[in-house]
């Protein structure tokens, strides 16, 4: 759900993002992974073009090892496909860390040098998102929560009545906060703050309680069908045991175990 919320801010405002990321309110369209040739760039980057630039932005929540390399390998494609643009990477760190991880900015091998931006959220001054209502939601993650992070949500909350006066703007921006704030307070601080109806009847939380459901729908496609399986199993294990005829390769290609099957322990020569 994070980073849904920061793909929510970024696409609808995306002059917002690139005044702060590359320097010049630039209306920014998404560009599809698919359009790269070879193959895709993973789903959960965000790809934007716009004049002369191709902004890449990733949000991360936890530190990633592989991220330089992906880089590298994420401008080179982008590059080829766009080799009259300026190619802008930017690797956004939501929660704090203190691994080293966060801190790489370049990928090097043998003669290659890679060099991209990294933004970590909680170094940033809360100041830098207060003017702009599609980084407003981002100033929980920033400076001012490392020591007041409750205290900072009631005053995004104000600031947001202040510079959107729009309902249903207003209603999407306070849901994306109050997703952003649960990498910093509990569930119910967070409700003692925002308005849970006014979020609740956003087009951005609707869209965000569709695709759980649509997740759970697959979910439970899967569980049916890992379900019959095992029905399956359970008639044929019994019998092939009975036949002295060794389960376990069965057992291995459908992915259980006897425990799971809970036919107990079972002669399997």
């Amino acid at each position: 759900m994070y980073d849904n919320s920061c793909k929510y801010l970024i696409e609808t405002y995306s002059a917002d993002f690139a005044t702060w990321l590359i320097g010049k309110p630039v209306n920014l369209t998404e560009l599809k992974p698919t359009e790269l040739v070879s193959e895709p760039i993973r789903a959960d980057s965000l790809l934007l073009q716009g004049g002369d630039v191709v902004l890449q932005v990733e949000f991360q929540t936890q530190p990633d090892p592989t991220m330089p390399r992906r880089m590298a390998d994420y401008f080179l494609r982008i590059q080829k496909k766009f080799p009259e643009k300026q190619v802008k990477q930017v690797v956004i760190y939501l929660r704090s860390s203190r691994s080293p991880l966060v801190r790489q900015t370049q990928f090097q091998s043998q003669g290659m040098t890679h060099c991209f931006e990294v933004v970590r959220l909680w170094e940033q001054p809360q100041a830098l998102f207060w003017n702009a209502p599609g980084l407003l939601p981002l100033a929980i993650l920033s400076q001012g929560a490392e020591t007041d992070a409750l205290g900072l949500l009631q005053q995004i909350q104000r600031r947001l009545r202040e510079i959107v006066t729009d309902g249903g703007m207003r209603s999407n921006l306070e849901a994306a906060t109050a997703i952003l704030a649960g990498l910093k307070l509990e569930v119910e601080m967070i409700q003692q703050v925002m308005r849970s109806g006014a979020m609740r009847e956003s087009t951005f939380y609707q869209a965000i309680l569709e695709e759980g459901r649509q997740e759970g729908l697959q979910v439970g496609r899967q569980e049916g069908r890992k379900e019959e399986r095992f029905s399956l199993l359970r008639k044929i294990v019994p019998f092939l045991q009975s036949c002295r005829v060794p389960v376990e390769p069965i057992l291995k290609i459908a992915g259980v175990t006897l425990e799971e099957l809970e036919l107990g322990e079972g002669s399997s020569e």
